[in-house]
């Protein structure tokens, strides 16, 4: 598991090592390919979009894809995108870490254990997003999935994910990122009881965010995306191999008798990939006040309007605080956005405790946040010198600009649901000081 391509979106080819030439010279769809190996393209973009947003990719497989008996309607468990099982509810939302079903009294793999926590727009239109909490303590076995919908942008937080696509194999650890974009089928093994988050995004792709006047490097740099080399297997599967597909937010299940990770090559820029989160570039304020956390973004799927996102992905990862006459914790907010907010690993820094890894908080669109009461009279009196933020810390958001429906498994049936959350700001006091401007400062 240590080849990879390195470097985002970028035009790559990659032959399985066992079949050497097996990539067509100087065409994609040759009369009779190489090795007697069936061409199919994958694409990801209209035909007609301009080359900067065009994606596709060639596979040269042992089998085509369409070599599958129907599909049929399978149960859907608690995905969906019924954004209207429950009335709306405006309110501060936190989840304690949600429960990994035991490997003893049910077997349950990443498909199985696919939650829809919350999400908004409307899948048929391509306009939108999800955000799915995976439970799973056992590998797909003779199974794979594709998703008919939209991008899969995967954060494990706890247990190794290994992941077969038609591209090659990822492992992801904790701590690392990958995405899996539309159509591309994979199976995932997991070797001990495993949770994560993923966010889902329909009709866009992810891109690295515009980075204006912080110039050519930083965020998160192109070079450390990391991309699959070519894997095949050539194995039948006697009884049945099950190929499930979520379309229109359902899923079904269709038959067929060989494994689908049979590519024996590809080419092209529609590709799976990963990336460490330990290799993002901090930017951050040297002077005073706070730069606003879209400086902490990874990957962005854009909207139709300039600066306004489907979705961001941000991360707040260990760093340096070094501001001068400021209130360093993220400051009390109310915000157009939706900002869904999750924890790999430590303690977040606005919220010390009830806020654990696994578990999860949402701030509806315009609905008040900020660092609960401890936080602030800390912070409020700290003397500031340099300091490490977020040491053995990870944490996220998963931003929109859509005003994000929580589903019933999120409210109710997750049994996961803070009810004290909104109690960690209950002691605030005023400190309000009519007759002097000039509070006593702490340093």
């Amino acid at each position: 598991m240590g080849e990879y391509i390195s470097g985002f979106g970028n035009e790559c080819s990659s032959e399985d090592p066992r079949c050497p030439g097996s990539l067509p010279e100087g065409q994609n769809n040759p009369q009779v390919c190489p090795y007697n190996l069936y061409a199919e393209q994958l694409s990801g973009s209209a035909f007609t979009c301009p080359r900067s947003t065009n994606k596709r990719s060639w596979l040269y497989r042992i089998l085509p894809s369409v070599s599958h008996k129907p599909f049929e309607s399978i149960d859907e468990g608690h995905v969906t995108h019924n954004w209207d099982e429950v009335d709306p509810d405006p309110n501060q939302l936190r989840w304690k870490p949600f429960e990994i079903p035991k490997a003893s009294q049910k077997k349950v793999d990443f498909v199985s254990g696919l939650h829809t926590l919350c999400g908004a727009g409307d899948i048929k239109s391509n306009n939108g997003l999800a955000i799915h909490i995976f439970l799973c303590n056992t590998s797909m076995e003779n199974r794979c999935f594709y998703n008919s919908d939209g991008d899969f942008l995967i954060v494990p937080q706890k247990g190794n994910l290994l992941i077969y696509t038609e591209f090659g194999k990822m492992l992801v650890q904790p701590n690392e990122i990958c995405v899996i974009q539309r159509g591309m089928r994979f199976s995932i093994d997991v070797f001990e009881e495993t949770r994560g988050y993923i966010l889902e995004v329909y009709g866009v792709h992810f891109e690295l965010p515009d980075l204006g006047p912080i110039g050519a490097n930083g965020l998160a740099n192109p070079r450390d995306f990391l991309i699959p080399v070519a894997w095949y297997e050539d194995r039948q599967v006697p009884g049945g191999y099950t190929v499930i597909n979520k379309y229109q937010g359902k899923l079904f299940a269709a038959k067929q008798d060989v494994s689908p990770f049979n590519v024996v090559a590809w080419h092209g820029n529609y590709t799976p990939y990963k990336y460490n989160l330990k290799n993002f570039m901090v930017i951050n304020s040297v002077a005073f006040d706070h730069a606003d956390p879209s400086i902490f973004t990874v990957l962005t799927a854009k909207s139709v309007r300039p600066g306004v996102a489907i979705a961001d992905f941000v991360i707040f990862p260990p760093r340096w605080g070094v501001a001068d006459k400021t209130f360093r914790p993220p400051y009390y907010h109310r915000n157009c956005m939706s900002e869904f907010m999750g924890l790999i690993r430590g303690h977040y820094e606005a919220k010390q405790g009830g806020f654990l890894p696994g578990g999860g908080s949402l701030h509806s669109t315009m609905t008040p946040h900020g660092p609960d009461a401890d936080c602030f009279e800390k912070a409020s009196k700290a003397k500031l010198a340099p300091e490490r933020i977020a040491d053995g810390t990870m944490a996220f958001m998963f931003e929109s600009s859509l005003s994000l429906a929580v589903t019933k498994w999120g409210l109710k049936a997750s049994r996961c649901l803070d009810e004290n959350y909104h109690k960690c700001w209950e002691p605030l006091k005023s400190h309000f000081t009519p007759n002097s401007r000039n509070p006593a400062e702490p340093n």
